[in-house]
């Protein structure tokens, strides 16, 4: 009969020693793996946290303000001319965000407005999307002759997107500023 025989397979000589089993378990869970995975999760949401957009031009661009100048309106005023349409998002861990992270959208559309000399901005609405989610995990085991053991433990977060939209607009300055 060729290869190995009934004996061989399942005999006490192909197990490894308790010290090959040590070692293969020290590989398996040392300090570099798991700072490893914590570097690499710290990357991506470094990389996840940048967000940028560009404005529509549908209008003409004036020589840029100063931001504080910018009035946020939230419905039109009597009389303006539009400049562009503007997108700004800012992203968060854990949970969409709430106010805070509006204050922060607007901001961006606001110093958006502001370089394009537009003097008002209508906002238009905002909407949340979860654009991902991170996870990493760790696991261990371990066996011998006569036991096993296997341990593992994971965890994941998701990443939110809060958008804005608005229209960056010119009022004249003799129009009075309604909100």
């Amino acid at each position: 009969m060729d290869g190995p025989s009934a004996h061989s397979i399942g005999s006490i000589e192909n197990l490894p020693s308790d010290e090959e089993i040590y070692q293969r378990g020290r590989h398996l869970m040392n300090g570099r793996t798991i700072l490893s995975s914590i570097a690499s999760t710290a990357a991506c949401l470094a990389i996840a946290a940048c967000a940028s957009s560009r404005p529509v031009m549908v209008g003409h661009a004036r020589p840029a303000i100063p931001v504080e100048q910018v009035v946020v309106y939230s419905h039109p005023p009597a009389a303006f001319e539009d400049v562009a349409t503007l997108s700004a998002s800012t992203k968060s861990v854990f949970s969409p965000g709430g106010p805070a992270q509006i204050d922060k959208v607007v901001e961006r559309l606001k110093v958006q407005a502001a370089q394009l000399g537009a003097n008002g901005l209508i906002l238009e609405g905002f909407s949340d999307a979860q654009t991902g989610s991170l996870g990493t995990g760790v696991g261990s085991e371990s066996y011998s002759r006569n036991t096993s053991v296997g341990v593992g433990v994971g965890g994941s977060f998701g990443i939110f997107k809060k958008t804005g939209m608005g229209r960056a607009i010119y009022v004249t300055p003799n129009q009075p500023a309604s909100n």
